[in-house]
Order: C-alpha cells, then structure tokens, then sequence
C-alpha cells in the first residue's frame, strides 16, 4: 500500500461537510505517520446537483490516486453515489460498497432488512412531505406509537434533524425541521435506555462504547462539543447481555452486507434488551470519535486503525 497514491477524501456537500474536515484532517494525519503517499482532497460544498457528480469524476482523474480513502459523512459520500462514482472509475476505496452504503443510509430501507431477520428496531411509521397534510392530525402518532417519539430523516447523520417530542406542538416543529434536509421522515417509538455503540472491524465485534450525555439526548452538541458526554469503554453491562449486544451489532453490520468497517448504534431498555437505531458505514473518524475509543480498548491506536481500513481497500 506504501507505494500506492492514497486520496483522502473530504467535506462534500452534505450538512455534516465540517464534521468531514475534520475527519479528513486526522486521516491524513495518521497517514503521514504511517509514511503513507496520501494528498487531502476536499470536495466543494455544492449543492449535489447540476453536474457536481461529473466535477469530482474530474477532480479524481486529474490527482491520478490508486485509493480513496472515503471521510465524508452523510449526502453523496456515505449515500452509495461516490462509492459507484469510484466503481466506475476503477478506483479502490475504503469501506462498504455502493449498495450497501446506499442501503445503510436510507434509515427506512435499513430497518425493514433488520426487521427481516429479526434484527430488533423501534416500532415505526413513515411520513412523506408530498402526502403531509399540515392539517391532519398527528396526534395519532401519539396514539399508534406511544406518548414520545423520536422523529428523524430518513437520510443523514450527526443527529442532525433528530428530535425527541412528547406533544403536538413540538411534533409539528419536529416534522417541519426533519424536512429540512429529506422528503421522507421516520416517526418511531422513544424507547428509554442506555446509549451504546458497536463498532466493527473486520466482521469482529470491538468492545462496546457506552454513551452519558449530559444532554437529553446524544445529539449534534453532545456528540461533537467538549464536555458534554462522557464514554464508557468497554461498557460496565452483565457478560450474558453484553455478549447479546455486540452480537446484534455484527448481525445489523452482516445483514446490511457492510464491508471493513462500521459503527452500529443501540439503545438498550430493561424490557426490550438491545434495539439497533442504525448503522453507519463511515463513522467519524477523529482521534476522538467513537470507533477509535473502541479500537484503542484493544491496543489499536488511531494511526493502525486508519492503515487496516486503507489496507481493505476494494471497489
């Protein structure tokens, strides 16, 4: 791999472009003490429309890299549309294929394969912006689905549009803030509980992350302000359960036929055991986030860790 040139990509036009940066920047960091051939290469902000596909192709031809090493978050580069950009292209690059990308960040998508093979998920419904009607009442989601609910895109990360309501004001402010950045929303059962992650690395489970926000919730805030969460590694949770956890983890990671690497986030209730709220395929990946904690509780430190996912480099 040390004579190969490694791009590492980006930023990109998503609404998680800076937490992207900043994942791009430790990579290539970690490249460089590896003694890795490497060029940062940061994507335009966009929008993604009107040939912005068509502007990275030639970006990426006039570098000339051997593998792209994917940092972006969210819209177009954790999507599927960069990864088949760089099939294409006959391009070697990190993490999961276009399909599965594709697949893994459509939360609608996702939970119906974890449901077929019984992956435990929150009970759910499914709101389009073209069939919403400002007038109807959405009090019946209250009644269908408990009295908190949990509304998200079905598309994005970093919690961005996420929001936990418990009336129909804040549910209608939910819904209008959720469309900001999808057509399609999810409206799902709050289940109480604690907060963990399971990265995987390989098809291996690592240790499991538990997750103390000092907010409500582990939101865009709690995830990326200093201070504001705590993390446990590896998670303090009876052997029997933990096992459970990390099993479900790599079974969310199999069936949504991810590839190298992922995060899988849980909520685990007293009653319902472990429940898979989704799987990222490209998690942040700063010194700091929360695939590198769990890779450190191994002796991985955050330089190996960005040389294993570049040496599963495939198209």
């Amino acid at each position: 791999m040390k004579t190969k040139r490694v791009g590492v990509l980006m930023g990109g036009p998503s609404s998680e472009r800076e937490i992207s940066i900043k994942s791009g920047k430790a990579v290539c960091k970690a490249l460089e003490a590896k003694r890795i051939d490497y060029v940062p290469v940061e994507l335009m902000p966009g929008p993604n429309t009107n040939g912005y596909k068509e502007s990275v192709a030639k970006k990426l031809a006039l570098l000339k890299i051997d593998v792209a090493f994917v940092a972006l978050h969210g819209e177009f580069g954790e999507d599927g549309t960069l990864q088949g950009l760089l099939e294409k292209m006959k391009i070697a690059y990190t993490g999961s294929s276009s399909s599965a990308s594709r697949a893994a960040m459509n939360k609608i998508t996702a939970k119906e394969m974890f449901k077929s093979k019984n992956i435990p998920v929150a009970r759910h419904e499914i709101l389009a912006k073209d069939n919403f009607n400002k007038g109807c009442d959405i009090n019946v989601y209250f009644k269908n689905l408990g009295s908190s609910l949990v509304v998200k895109p079905s598309n994005g990360g970093s919690s961005i549009g996420l929001n936990i309501v418990s009336n129909r004001e804040d549910l209608k402010a939910a819904i209008d803030d959720a469309f900001k950045y999808d057509n399609r929303l999810i409206i799902e059962e709050y289940i109480p509980g604690r907060e963990i992650t399971v990265g995987i690395i390989e098809d291996i489970a690592l240790p499991i992350v538990e997750i103390l926000p000092k907010r409500n919730f582990f939101d865009f805030t709690a995830k990326y302000q200093n201070g504001l969460t705590e993390y446990i590694v590896p998670a303090k949770i009876e052997k029997s359960i933990y096992e459970k956890c990390q099993d479900i983890g790599l079974g969310a990671h199999k069936v949504l036929s991810a590839r190298s690497f992922s995060r899988v986030d849980i909520i685990l209730n007293k009653k319902k055991g472990p429940v898979v709220l989704e799987v990222n395929t490209i998690p942040g990946l700063t010194e700091t986030s929360l695939l590198p904690k769990a890779a450190r509780a191994i002796g991985m430190e955050f330089e190996d860790l960005c040389l294993k996912i570049l040496e599963s480099a495939s198209w």
